[in-house]
């Protein structure tokens, strides 16, 4: 997967604690996907499995909330599909 670099932060489903990890994204409307690379060495991927889990990303220098859910495929393959929050209103408008 080409694209763009961003950190996601999340919270560690049993202990509780943030965690922050790069990773590459490809980005429509309010969709985000990442695919996670060499996901059997990595473990963070498996707190967004099932029903999923919320998730922050800086996206083009602002920090946004989200939904994401992990995916394995039958070749072992992970991706992470992330729903955007709506964005905060702008003060005044």
């Amino acid at each position: 997967m080409s694209g763009r670099l961003t950190v996601v932060t999340y919270t560690g489903r049993r202990s509780g604690r943030s965690f922050s990890t790069p990773v590459a994204y490809q980005r429509a409307a309010d969709v985000v996907t990442i695919a996670v690379a060499m996901p059997e060495r990595k473990l963070w991927w498996r707190n967004f499995t099932g029903e999923g889990w919320p998730i922050a990303l800086d996206l083009d220098g602002s920090d946004r909330t989200g939904h994401g859910v992990a995916r394995v495929d039958g070749k072992g393959r992970v991706t992470i599909t992330v729903r955007l929050d709506e964005p905060p209103a702008a003060n005044g408008r």
